[in-house]
């Protein structure tokens, strides 16, 4: 007999009765507000087209690299996953993630699948070898519904705003496409230079070529390769774009002289640049588009600390994004210490500091968000961005940085459908938290209600200037 799925409706809100109710209290105020999410990994083109999407394998499994990572750990190859070139069905994919899902014991993927298809799909049993036909069927049959389209689940889900990430390359097409098509629905892009910035990115000598011949710009000057970032980014920000984001591997920033500058950028765009150069020339372009931010007003984030690819072999077969990249070490004292002389204290510019490294919260991220005007924290990331990791932000970074030196929640996902679950998760885990300070008597209930909404809904359209 199938068991059941039952999503409890205290989930998640603390374990001692007393804390419990004040949580409660404080979740019923934020529960229905509406989704902020302004950064993330969406595919514009799902709301340009509002095309169904294909089916249950496609959508919510191999676009996921939390999935493909715990399974691939297991020894399933991404093959059998529908990965790639190959020819499995996507309901043989699926059969296998439903025969493995109990690997997610405990893990946020859990909770935001279990959300998904108990919300969404109104499912009532568990996953597992014996539904998985069931689920597919189900799932398949919902999604060629008009109510399971990208933009009625958007409106759906109550999302104000919604931003994409694109690369200079982009020519933003999918976001022309949905501003002509009268739909309400708001998304705007953001502005993700890597492979134009990067000069170990796959490619980069090609992409400065095709950056030209987008631009008109000869993007082997160093002036003419800083005007098509400036073109770009006034494209991009006619577009709705109000952010920047750069996933470098380090936070390493520098302030070279003018001439330096130019001498390290004729290295780099020989395409034999070393390592170090590589470095060197990624830590000048996070100042140099601190400089342009304060121009453009466009808000930056810095999102470095991933061994990207790590599993090379992966990387030849699959590409990108397959489950393989692993958090590092970050340094961020001393790494950002040349932009932040040159503009930390320039209130014109804002700058959003994620880490998959929790060993700095306390130590470093707190203190310099507590400091310096232009920076503020972006919540727990990627490996952190589960019960425990979101608690353990706040345990480290509130008593330095306070609540509003950081920026709320972003969901930062491709997984469209998880982001409601995303969001209540935050939610749950921020209103837990501030029901323990109410019941230390460290906030008034009045306090933690106007917390939970700001860190719910106001921080994050402020600090994104939507």
């Amino acid at each position: 007999m199938a068991r059941s799925l039952i999503l409890h409706p205290e989930r998640l809100l603390p374990a001692e009765p007393a804390v419990r109710a004040i949580a409660r209290d404080l979740y019923k105020g934020v529960a229905r507000l509406p989704i902020v999410s302004p950064h993330g990994h969406t595919d514009p083109a799902w709301f340009a087209t509002d095309a169904p999407f294909a089916d249950p394998a496609a959508l919510l499994l191999q676009p996921d690299h939390y999935l493909l990572r715990m399974l691939y750990s297991q020894g399933i190859a991404l093959e059998a996953l529908g990965i790639g070139d190959s020819a499995v069905a996507p309901r043989e994919a699926w059969r296998l993630l439903a025969e493995n899902y109990h690997l997610f014991s405990g893990t946020p993927s859990r909770i935001w699948l279990d959300w998904v298809f108990a919300e969404v799909f109104g499912l009532e049993v568990r996953l597992e070898s014996d539904t998985a036909d069931l689920y597919f069927d189900v799932i398949a049959e919902a999604l060629q519904q008009p109510g399971f389209r990208p933009r009625a689940l958007f409106e759906r889900f109550n999302i104000e705003v919604i931003a994409t990430t694109e690369s200079p390359l982009d020519t933003l097409e999918h976001h022309e496409a949905i501003r002509a098509s009268g739909w309400h629905g708001r998304v705007v892009t953001a502005y993700r230079p890597d492979p134009v910035v990067d000069p170990e990115f796959e490619g980069f000598q090609v992409n400065l070529d095709r950056l030209s011949a987008l631009t008109g710009e000869d993007c082997r000057t160093w002036q003419g390769y800083l005007n098509a970032h400036r073109q770009r980014r006034a494209f991009f920000a006619s577009m709705g774009a109000t952010s920047t984001d750069h996933g470098h591997p380090t936070a390493a920033t520098a302030d070279l002289p003018a001439v330096d500058a130019e001498v390290l950028f004729a290295r780099v765009t020989t395409g034999q640049a070393s390592a170090a150069d590589a470095e060197l020339f990624r830590a000048q372009m996070l100042t140099e588009m601190a400089a342009m931010s304060i121009d453009d007003g466009l808000v930056m984030q810095l999102h470095p600390g991933s061994f990207r690819n790590h599993n090379r072999d992966l990387f030849t077969r699959f590409g990108r994004d397959k489950g393989a990249d692993i958090p590092m070490r970050t340094d961020y004292v001393r790494a950002l210490k040349p932009l932040l002389d040159r503009f930390g204290n320039d209130t014109r510019l804002s700058l959003i500091l994620f880490t998959l490294d929790e060993s700095v919260y306390a130590r470093e991220l707190a203190p310099l968000a507590g400091h310096y005007p232009c920076l503020k924290l972006g919540p727990a990331w990627w490996f952190h961005d589960s019960p425990e990791g979101m608690r353990r932000f706040r345990l480290a970074t509130t008593e330095t940085a306070g609540f509003y030196n950081t920026v709320g929640f972003n969901d930062d996902t491709r997984a469209f459908l998880s982001i409601p679950a995303r969001h209540d998760l935050a939610r749950r885990i921020d209103c837990g938290f501030l029901a323990e300070l109410v019941a230390q008597h460290r906030l008034e209930d009045w306090e933690a209600a106007e917390l939970a909404h700001d860190l719910a809904y106001g921080l994050a359209k402020r600090a994104y200037r939507l």
